[in-house]
């Protein structure tokens, strides 16, 4: 079984949990990907009533898809489900995101949902997360502001050249940061003036992990954010 075979079987047992009458959160990223394919795909009566995306690639892939996109800025909330995928994802059911940059908007939109259900293929899980950079959003004038103060805090940060977010936003990369406490690294780092959002959610974790491995879909359940 192929890395894309279970991430497409990750996104297929996230669909059991879409009801039609919902309004559910979406995120970014190739396993993301895999679920908004699968949704399209879905007979109009098995369909969400609407969606909110967490990227402007998103809310296209759904838009060609058929399903309705509601903007952020108009959705009610607490949306009932949020499905996305991670980069890491560790046994507290914390993770690391924004390999695509979107995790500003990821966390907004997670942390305005009632279950946040994350998707990934079995090479995400680790026993201690770490092993992927920590991306911050930054206010591009104050990046390199944002750099020494993570540089004092142990991090070696690096920009995205030519990378903006869809917020217009920098995103510097940051490796060598000590994780043994990611809720409170997560604050330390949002604390940063110039940071928008780093891409550790540990106070918003997943409620339920589904991991894609070569013997079928393993589920995983946390206890619920504060």
């Amino acid at each position: 079984m192929t890395r894309d075979d279970m991430k497409r079987a990750a996104a297929a047992a996230a669909i059991e949990y879409v009801q039609p009458a919902m309004t559910i959160g979406v995120g970014t990223g190739s396993t993301a990907d895999w679920f908004v394919t699968l949704l399209s795909e879905l007979p109009a009566a098995r369909r969400p009533a609407a969606a909110v995306a967490s990227s402007f690639a998103t809310a296209a892939a759904l838009r060609a898809g058929g399903i309705r996109v509601v903007d952020p800025a108009d959705a009610l909330y607490p949306l009932p489900l949020y499905v996305d995928g991670a980069d890491e994802v560790d046994p507290e059911l914390r993770l690391i995101k924004g390999g695509g940059g979107a995790h500003t908007r990821e966390k907004a939109v997670a942390t305005a949902s009632e279950l946040f259900v994350c998707i990934v293929d079995e090479t995400k899980l680790v026993e201690r997360l770490g092993r992927r950079p920590v991306p911050l959003e930054v206010v591009p004038w104050a990046a390199a502001f944002v750099a020494e103060r993570v540089a004092a805090l142990g991090g070696r940060s690096a920009a995205r050249p030519g990378f903006l977010t869809d917020n217009d936003n920098a995103v510097l990369d940051v490796t060598g940061l000590e994780l043994s406490d990611p809720e409170g690294l997560e604050l330390e780092l949002d604390a940063i003036p110039g940071v928008v959002e780093c891409g550790i959610f540990a106070r918003r974790r997943a409620d339920v992990v589904l991991a894609g491995t070569a013997s079928g879909v393993r589920r995983l359940s946390g206890r619920r954010t504060p």
